[in-house]
This record gives structure tokens, C-alpha cells and sequence, in this order.
């Protein structure tokens, strides 16, 4: 048994809380919805406040969807999976719900768990730099105002900044950008203040966040948009509809009822995942079909050719189509894959040497997942970006830990997404596994954890095989560097079901642990394996005491 193993903690245990704003035990990078769902781990788990959350915004928390505000800006995963497990919210108001409405739900868990004291906004993490001595990490913090800075000192550091963060426009556009006399945003920083009535609108890009704002800006006849647009992509209905008031009655007082519907999105969503496995099954076949039709059913005829794809669906992240499709009949919006050869003062000239005018340019081209600024050094000196180099892209342990890097945790990290299924779950899972982790260190009978290397590699090793046989090899998408051979670095190659079996619980024997003392705690008693499939498959929860310990 590794000494880990042997050091389980009880829920009660006294910590030591920081001294002074200088000197933290945990620092939790981002405040969006990772952040605030690690924090309130610390919080209820392990019953320790003594973290901070560093979030670089001033605008207050939730991440993405505070960001994105754009016209019809939503989610396309149903509500009652995309919430936090230990925090369901039975008053949705539809099955995929609204920007609006998913900030307020984070808002009030951030305020509900008492995180407002915990949080400050309007400060950057730029740099954590690993002590081999102190086994900590001085973290460097910047005021994003006045741009001055100051350190603090963490024993435990969680990346929660999550894969969206910095927006994604082609590099060719990117120097070009500034040349255009008109308004021009990225759809993640809409510019609500620039009204589009009567003017020629140039969107960029037809991905998940273009095909929820253009129907909604086509709306007035007198706004002119011209849709350029790189690649086709795959569609798929949208059943949106509004939980009536029985319904929401059912999930706040029928014991287990939202659950069970919880259970029943997750199961249907796994099913899905038969999609991505492999391009000549038999259930691709058929989903390539019933969207080809749906397409031809849903599109003016003119444009079949060009929004048909070549490459098998789930090749990119599939749209959940919120009516753009059909907006394409409208007499006010054009669609074009003629692709831009460079942006003018007044408009764009296409590569067929024609030239669009605008008034308004408007970039949909979604986010890039390379990390952002922020800088972490481990062991020896080693880069975080150094490291992910020499492995030919960014990898990481359940996309959660990295060798090198003692007591750092990213959430969200490295082929840790799917393509069909609720990013907090995966959250979740990686949440519990981290707080198991580092439960003996905020107690001081740990000083540090670190994957091992050949663990690391392992499983990394078992992952790009699994990743080579999957649909997303035969397109260029997010999901991977850049270019159609670019390492896969996105997405994890199997159910979420199939994550929560891997993860839900460290194998101590994967890690190299420093020990500060000789301190054993019992193992936690055994529970049947067909017990745990089914609490998890049942409940649909991954919360820390659903989830037994089996070592």
C-alpha cells in the first residue's frame, strides 16, 4: 500500500488557515464555472476556506457566460445535466436555457456558498513558480487596472480557467482586423451599445455561437448580414421547449424524480458517443444521412452543396441548429464560402477579387484552447509550455495533473472535454479526484503530490490510440492544433461514464508523494463495484460522498 493511500483524512480535521492576504493555502485561478464549483468543494468536502479565487475580469464572475451576451447566446446541453450535481435546479425554464438564465444560477451558487470574500476580481494570475524547498508556489498576481503586482504563497494551486478563454480569429484576419473603418467585435465581446438597424453586417464564421446570433440579428429586415464562411458544418434538430409548472413542481418535491431525468440526459447522451468512435459504422452511416436530410429539408436549395460536409459528423462539435438553417431563406441574409483575401477600410475583398462593402464586422469564429499568458514552472525550473513541446501539444494526467508540477490541478485541461456531453460533470469528477488529493496536504501530513511520468505517459499513450481510430482525425477544428494533422488535444476518447470509472478515484501508485509525517488513517471500507456503477448511472451525481473510495 503507497504511503498515500494511508493517509486518508476525516471530514473534521483541523487546517490552518492563511495569516494575512500575502499567504494562502489554495489559489484557484478563474472564477467561472470550474472555479466556483472547486471552491465550494473546499468549502463543503473538506471544510476549509482558506483559498482565494484570483479571477483576471473585473466584471464579476461566471466565465463564459458572463462574457458571452450575444443575441440568442445559449447552451446546447439540456440545463438539468448542465448544473452542478450537488446543486440541481429544478426551475429551469426550458430544456436548453439562456444565457441569462445559466449566470444567474451560477451567481447565486457563487453567493449562496459565501465565495464573495474568497473572490478577487480585476487580478490576473500571470506566474506560479514552484519552491522545491518551502514545496510551494510563489504566485505571481497582477492588478489588470493599474497593471501592479504582488505575490502570494500557495501550497495547493487549481487552474479553473478553462479551455475558452482566449477568442479565435484566422491568423490571415487577425493583423487585418484594425484596417476596418467600421465597428468590428468578436462575438464573445459583444458591443451592445452599436445598434445594427439598417446597416450591412459582415459575421465571420459559422460555428455554434454564428448560428445562435444571426437568426437573431436577420430578425429585422432592415439589418443586411453576409455570412463568410470557411467550412460547412453538421446540424442537428433543436427540440427546445418550456418545462411547464407540473413539471418543475414534480422536480422540487417528488424525492429523486430530477435524478432520474438527470440520469436518463446522461444515458442518452453517451449513447451518442457511438458517433465519434470510428467513420465506417453502421450508426454513422445513418447519422450522416438523417443530417444530410435534415439540411436539405431546413436550407434554401441553393446552398446544399457548399453547407453539406466531406468530413464524418462529430468531425467538429455538431450545432444544435437554434434556426439558422432556416434563416438562410431570409431575403436579408447571404451566405457565402467565397473565402476573404483581405479586410478594407469600408468592407472586404474576397479572394474572387470581389468586393463586399460593410458597416458592421462581426467575428464568429469561436476560441482558441492554447493556454493564455499565464505561466507555471515546476520542478528544475521546467515550463509548463516547455513540457507540453516536447510531448508535440498540451497532455495531461485525466487532463488534470502534469509530471513536474506537484500540487497543481487544471480543471477542464487536456483531453478531458467531450464532444457529446456536459463539460460539468467532467468538472465534477476531476474536482472530487483533486480533493482526495490534496485533503492530507491542506491537513500538513502531505507536503506534495506529482503524477509520475510513466503513469502520465501511459495513460496519454492509451489515449492517442483510442484518439486515432475517432472521427476527429479527419478535419481541422478546435479540438486539436492547428491543421488537420495537429495533435488531438480536446477531447477524451470514450463516454463520460467511462471518465468517471478512470477518475473517480486516485491510484496512489500513479503519484510520487512527499510525506511529512508518519501518520496512517484506515482504509474506507470496500463497496460492491456494481453498487457504485449504479448510484452513478442512477443519480447521475459525482459529488464526493456519492462517490465510495474503493482503495
Amino acid at each position: 500500500m503507497s504511503q498515500l493511500s494511508q493517509l486518508k483524512m476525516q471530514s473534521d480535521v483541523d487546517v490552518v488557515r492563511p495569516e494575512t492576504e500575502e499567504t494562502t493555502y489554495v489559489v484557484i485561478i478563474g472564477a467561472g464555472l470550474a472555479g466556483i464549483a472547486a471552491a465550494i468543494a473546499l468549502k463543503e468536502d473538506l471544510n476549509f476556506d482558506g483559498f482565494t479565487i484570483y479571477e483576471k475580469s473585473p466584471d464579476g464572475v461566471g466565465g463564459v457566460w458572463r462574457d458571452n451576451t450575444y443575441p440568442g447566446c445559449g447552451s446546447d446541453v439540456p440545463g438539468h445535466w448542465y448544473s452542478l450535481s450537488r446543486a440541481p435546479n429544478p426551475h429551469w425554464a426550458s430544456y436548453y436555457p439562456a444565457q441569462g438564465e445559466l449566470q444567474a444560477y451560477w451567481d447565486a451558487l457563487w453567493t449562496r456558498a459565501g465565495l464573495r470574500a474568497h473572490t478577487r476580481c480585476g487580478t490576473e494570475v500571470v506566474r506560479a513558480t514552484w519552491d522545491p524547498a518551502a514545496r510551494t508556489y510563489a504566485v505571481e498576481l497582477e492588478d489588470v487596472a493599474s497593471r501592479a503586482r504582488r505575490t502570494v504563497v500557495a501550497r495547493v494551486v487549481i487552474n479553473a480557467t478553462g479551455p475558452f478563454q482566449a477568442s479565435r480569429v484566422p491568423e490571415d484576419l487577425r493583423a487585418a482586423a484594425g484596417v476596418f473603418a467600421g465597428e468590428s467585435w468578436h462575438s464573445a465581446r459583444w458591443r451592445h451599445d452599436v445598434p445594427l438597424a439598417g446597416k450591412r453586417v459582415g459575421v465571420v464564421g459559422n460555428g455554434c455561437s454564428a448560428a445562435q446570433f444571426v437568426p437573431q440579428i436577420s430578425k429585422d429586415p432592415s439589418v443586411e448580414v453576409i455570412n463568410f464562411c470557411r467550412s460547412p458544418q453538421w446540424y442537428i434538430p433543436r427540440f427546445q421547449f418550456d418545462y411547464p409548472s407540473w413539471a418543475k413542481w414534480v422536480f422540487a418535491h417528488v424525492p429523486f424524480a430530477m435524478w432520474a431525468y438527470r440520469a436518463f440526459l446522461m444515458g442518452r447522451a453517451d449513447m451518442v458517443f457511438m458517433l465519434f468512435r470510428q467513420t465506417e459504422s453502421r450508426y454513422q452511416r445513418d447519422a450522416r444521412k438523417g443530417m444530410t436530410r435534415y439540411i436539405k429539408k431546413m436550407a434554401p436549395e441553393k446552398y446544399h452543396a457548399n453547407l453539406i460536409p466531406q468530413f464524418p459528423p462529430g468531425c467538429k462539435r455538431l450545432i444544435v441548429d437554434p434556426g439558422y438553417l432556416k434563416c438562410l431563406h431570409r431575403p436579408n441574409v447571404t451566405l457565402t464560402f467565397d473565402a476573404i483575401d483581405r479586410i478594407l477600410p469600408r468592407g472586404v475583398q474576397l479572394k474572387t477579387g470581389e468586393v463586399v462593402p460593410l458597416d458592421v464586422l462581426i467575428f464568429g469564429t469561436g476560441f482558441s484552447l492554447m493556454p493564455p499568458r499565464l505561466e507555471i514552472i515546476g520542478v528544475g525550473g521546467l515550463r509548463l509550455a516547455d513540457y507540453w513541446k516536447s510531448k508535440g501539444g498540451p497532455e495531461a494526467y485525466y487532463g488534470l495533473a502534469v509530471p513536474n508540477f506537484p500540487n497543481y490541478f487544471m480543471l477542464l485541461g487536456p483531453n478531458s472535454a467531450g464532444g457529446h456531453a456536459s463539460v460539468i460533470f467532467i468538472e465534477e469528477v476531476q474536482i472530487q479526484h483533486t480533493m482526495q488529493l490534496i485533503k492530507p496536504i491542506l491537513a500538513g501530513k502531505v507536503r506534495s503530490v506529482a503524477v509520475r511520468e510513466e503513469a502520465s505517459a501511459k495513460y496519454n499513450s492509451w489515449l492517442q490510440a483510442r484518439l486515432a481510430r475517432s472521427v476527429w482525425n479527419f478535419c481541422d477544428s478546435y479540438y486539436r492544433r492547428e491543421g488537420t494533422n495537429g495533435k488531438i488535444i480536446a477531447t477524451f476518447p470514450g463516454t463520460v461514464s467511462l471518465f468517471w470509472w478512470l477518475a473517480r478515484r486516485p491510484r496512489y501508485s500513479d503519484y510520487e508523494v512527499v510525506v511529512s509525517g508518519e501518520e496512517r488513517w484506515p482504509r474506507l471500507k470496500r463497496v460492491s463495484t456494481l453498487l457504485v456503477v449504479a448510484v452513478a448511472v442512477t443519480l447521475g451525481v459525482v459529488r464526493g460522498n456519492w462517490v465510495p473510495n474503493l482503495g
